[in-house]
């Protein structure tokens, strides 16, 4: 019975790691499908992502040396 049990749970382990490799491929999968979009990149051109990224360099940066500590 002891031999039985660690397989078990392994298997159910090594389910939960495919499920959520599923999920993130369906996310990657679903986010390139809606940038293909024209409208969509005309629209996000529009807003600047880079803009928003570059401003928030700073932020991140500060967080990552609070984190350090």
């Amino acid at each position: 019975m002891e031999l039985i049990e660690p397989s078990l749970n392994r298997s159910a382990s090594d389910k939960d790691v495919l499920y959520t490799l599923a999920g993130v491929t369906l996310i990657v999968f679903g986010t390139g499908l809606i940038l293909l979009n024209p409208h969509v990149r005309r629209y996000m051109s529009q807003i600047g992502v880079g803009n928003l990224f570059r401003a928030s360099i700073p932020d991140i940066e500060r967080y990552l040396k609070l984190r350090a500590m």
